[in-house]
This record gives C-alpha cells, structure tokens and sequence, in this order.
C-alpha cells in the first residue's frame, strides 16, 4: 500500500481524521474526501479493507464459491454428470483466494491517492480530544484533527481458559489461511461463521463436527428457515451437537482433546446434546463464537470518548459520541457487525462532519449465512412478532414448486414474508436456498419503501427465476397464487 509523501512527516493535520481502513473507514474517508474536506486515513495493516475484504468476507466467499463447485460437480453425478473426484491444489486455491482480495486491496489504494487523501500505516491511539498518535515502522506520527470517525472494528472472541497458542485452536483468521485440511476438524460455534467455514471444510475433505450451546444453528433466526440447511448438514457433517457446550480443551500429542457437556432446556429437559461424547480427539478446534469491539485498545478514553465495558462506544443517529466532533462507526458501535452496516454508517458520519443534514434511519439491516443452501433474513423475524404481539400475516412459498430451483437440482429452499395484519405492509422476510442472499434486497427495498403485499405480487418478476418466489409468497398472501393450490 503506498502512502503519500507526507505521511513521513511527524506532525499532521487532518480536517477529518478516520482510524481504521476497513470497509466502514475508507468509506467515511472517501465520501469526506469527495465532500472537499481534508482527510487523514490510519490503517495499521499494509493494505487497505480491514477484516472484511482481507481476513473476512471476501476469502471466506471466494473459499466458499470453491466448495460451491465441488459441491455441485459431485451431486450432478446423479444427473448424469460425472466429473469424477476432485484433485485439490491447496497452494493454488490458496492463492487464488489471495489474489481475490489483493485486486481489490489495488483498487482501494488507487482510491485514495485519486482523493489525495493522505494514509498513514500504524497503530492508531488518541492522546487527547483532538490528537491521534500512530506507531509507525519508521517513528511516531502525531496528527491533529478538527473532527475523527473511529472505524477500528472488531476481533475474534477467545475463551481464556482453550490452549489459545496452539496452532490447532483456530479463529476465523487461521481457518481462512488455509494451512492445512484437518482430517477431523471441531467448529465451536453454530452461528454463520462458523457454518459457512465448516462448509468450505467439509468441500476439502474435513470430517466436521458442530458444537452449538443453543438448540438451533444460527440463534436468532427463525426455526422454518434454518432447517433445510440443518437437514442438509445434518447428512454430510459427522455431527451438529445442539444444546452442548465445550467445558475445556487440552493439548495432547495428538490432537486437541475436548470435553463436552450437555446443556439443559429451560425446563431442564434437553434431548439434542444427548450425542455428544464426554470428550473427544480433533485435529484442529475453530472457535467462531463471536467477535469483540476494539473500544478499549484505541485509548478512546484520552479524548473523552465512553466506551462500555464490552469496548462499545454509543452513538446517535448522526454516529456522534458523547464528543460531539468524534464520531464512531461499524462493529465497534454495536451489533449487527456487518460490513454493511459499516458502509452506510461511514457515509451518515462524513456527511455530517461536512456538514450536511444526514442520519442513520435504515428501517433494517439484512443478514446473510452464505452457507449452502443460504440462509437470509430481513426485517422483523417471526420469532419477534410473537414475542412483540404483533398481528401478521405470514406465508411461505417452497422452492420445490419453482421451476428455476427444480432446474438447478435443489429444492429444499423456502420463501417466507410477513406482512402487518390490518394494512398488508411488509414487516420481514427470509429465503433460504442456493443464492438467497442475492435476493433479499428487493425485500430490504420493499421494507424501506413501505410497500405491501398487492404491491410486490403485482410487481412482474422475470421467469423461471429464483427471483419470483418472493413475488409468489406475496401473492399467498393476498390470495392472488396460482402456481399453488391453498384450500381457503
């Protein structure tokens, strides 16, 4: 990543001031930037991106895109389509994984020099309200600011008691280096992440294992959505133990040795951990329970910043702090840790500190397990209207009545929409099946317009498409469908 010229000064001046180059960052920075402000990036890394496009996001899909197509040459041999067993170049995937992201760490680099946004490669830490300064390779570089957007994102969550420096206990970071395939390998934690890395592991050749302490993979969305990818996974891990929690993990010759105990209901009754083994060998144990902010390892409290004793920094709909010229966006504000989320936000926090009337007001915030098949939600979940009382009108449209999906081979996926009682309005929406998260945005777009079920049904959506089921589940609603028979 080149810097400018001026980074190698040891005093600097910023108009705005972003530490953190991740996708939240150099959006804040590019946006001030194109707004006339002079703009100081600080990223500690030697390229732009952050977790996201380096360590996050982009490898896991380009990983993930890899296992796609060895997933779908070996099942279409029971379409008469056989291409025989994969020979796996660990190196060269690798590297083609590499090279993903690397096109793109250029591409942001060009950004900011076409901006003249001067970056400044170090550890950024504030000294004051109005000071930052960074340990460089070559120094100290002390910059001054009127107003600063803290971008310094997250970091995954370790257990303290697990062998955390034994090179067999991974976070998500070390699965994505792609050092090794384990033969057996555990993944702590059913949530997204660690289900999307047990899928590319799975394609490699890993025997997998999935320990969750809740009694459904991926807590937080609804049960209908999550159980076509638990019926698929279900048949090709060695075992998905529910309710069950990892008590500890010793460093044996080996492997990993790792204790389970079964977690009990609310009742105190539990029948899905009953699988679980006391313990048992692996050769390599990913932790994906979850990622921490970096509140606290950015001396936020020299300028006067609040941060929680988690490491959040509260903002308001302008991303302002508790210092009105020091803004704060991304995962280090508050879930969801999304980097889209970040986007937005950076755009909302350097529009304001150009001056510009802006606010974070998104009605929703989509989510997306690029598993396989692929889990999306939006909006309200069926869960919280129950739980809120809410009056909705729910309908669920299966993939295995979509010619499209019948085509492709996969028809266990499902199109699910919520809309308010009274008014029809759309009030959430999920797919699951293969690409879903490609389609969830006409339901986000559907939410913030305000639209309601006539209008979606009566949107012409183009066939045989995955596309249209969203365009049939609304016409369930309004009792328009006749691509399905429903007995009134």
């Amino acid at each position: 990543m080149d810097a400018n010229p001026a980074v190698n000064e040891s005093v600097l001046h910023a108009e705005v001031l972003v530490l953190g180059g991740g996708p939240g960052g150099y959006t804040a920075a590019f946006r001030a930037a194109d707004l006339g402000k002079q703009v100081v990036l600080i990223e500690r890394y030697p390229v732009l991106g952050g977790v996201c496009l380096n360590v996050g996001c982009i490898p896991s899909k380009a990983l993930l895109h890899t296992a796609q197509v060895i997933h779908e040459a070996d099942e279409f041999e029971q379409h008469g389509v056989s291409f025989g067993k994969p020979a796996l170049d660990i190196d060269k995937i690798r590297a083609w994984k590499q090279s993903v992201s690397a096109g793109l760490n250029d591409g942001l680099a060009r950004l900011v020099k076409q901006r003249k946004i001067t970056l400044v490669q170090g550890t950024g830490s504030f000294i004051s309200s109005n000071t930052v300064e960074v340990q460089t390779e070559t120094g100290v570089t002390t910059v001054s600011f009127d107003q600063a957007v803290i971008a310094a994102g997250s970091h995954p969550t370790k257990i303290p008691v697990f062998p955390n420096d034994d090179p067999r206990l991974w976070d998500s970071t070390d699965a994505l280096e792609l050092k090794e395939i384990p033969q057996k390998l555990l993944i702590v934690g059913g949530g997204i992440i660690g289900l999307e890395m047990a899928t590319v592991y799975h394609a490699l050749g890993s025997e997998i294992s999935v320990v969750e302490l809740m009694d459904q993979i991926i807590p937080g969305c609804d049960n209908d959505l999550v159980t076509p990818l638990y019926r698929r996974i279900k048949k090709q891990y060695k075992n998905i133990w529910l309710e069950t929690r990892v008590t500890s993990i010793e460093a044996d010759n080996k492997g990993l040795k790792v204790t389970f105990d079964r977690a009990e209901a609310a009742d105190g009754t539990s029948d899905k951990g009953k699988g679980a083994p006391e313990s048992e060998l692996f050769d390599a144990v990913l932790v994906a329970v979850g990622r921490r902010p970096n509140g606290k390892l950015i001396g936020a409290e020299l300028a006067g910043v609040n941060v929680d004793e988690l490491g959040f920094i509260a903002v308001d709909k302008q991303q302002r702090t508790n210092v009105p010229h020091i803004f704060a966006i991304g995962d280090i504000v508050g879930n969801p840790m999304l980097a889209h989320k970040a986007t937005h936000e950076g755009k909302v926090a350097a529009e304001v500190a150009a001056g510009l009337k802006a606010g974070f007001d998104a009605l929703t915030i989509p989510s997306v397990a690029y598993t396989d098949p692929e889990v999306t939600w939006m909006g309200l979940t069926e869960n919280q209207a129950k739980q809120q009382g809410i009056d909705y009108d729910k309908a669920a449209f299966p993939w295995a009545a979509s010619g499209r999906s019948l085509s492709i081979g996969r028809k266990e996926g499902l199109t699910k929409i919520l809309c308010e009682k009274e008014t029809g309005r759309i009030l959430g929406a999920g797919m699951v099946g293969p690409n879903a998260g490609e389609l969830i945005a006409e339901a986000v777009l559907a939410l913030e317009m305000g639209a309601d079920a006539e209008d979606i049904g009566l949107t012409i959506h183009p066939h045989p498409t995955l596309s249209e089921t969203f365009g049939f589940a609304a016409e369930m609603i309004t009792g328009s469908i006749t691509d399905l028979y429903i007995k009134k």
